[in-house]
């Protein structure tokens, strides 16, 4: 059925507008890495245009996410000490079962951040 993602600032509590996020697919482990596609979250803090893989497209396989957390706190003008604790979040997940959907969110603030399988 798919996959998607989405990312709430819990710092400011609000969707992370404007975050970049870059989907791979992985193999061998999780050593090598194919990008697939750059995005930009739109205003709710999602991918504008629907899933990153809607029906028929997900395969089954291992994945990776990475989220542009010190750019995008930057764009927000939190001011944070160098080196950043977060600089990206790097997500590594499996879909064992194509024919559902995996909707993968992000919680961040600068200085932490939780994650798990969505509806």
């Amino acid at each position: 059925m798919g996959l998607s993602t989405h990312v709430l600032d819990t710092m400011h509590g609000r969707p992370a507008a404007g975050m970049r996020v870059a989907l791979y697919t992985t193999a061998d482990g999780g050593e090598s890495a194919a990008l697939v596609r750059e995005y930009v979250l739109n205003r709710d803090g999602r991918t504008d245009g629907g899933p990153l893989f809607g029906d028929g497209d997900l395969r089954a396989g291992t994945y990776r996410l990475v989220f542009d957390v010190q750019g995008y706190f930057a764009d927000q003008g939190v001011a944070l000490p160098e080196p950043r604790f977060l600089a990206k979040v790097r997500l590594d997940f499996g879909v064992a079962d194509p024919a559902q959907h995996y909707h993968v969110p992000l919680l961040v603030s600068p200085w932490s951040y939780s994650t798990y399988r969505g509806s």
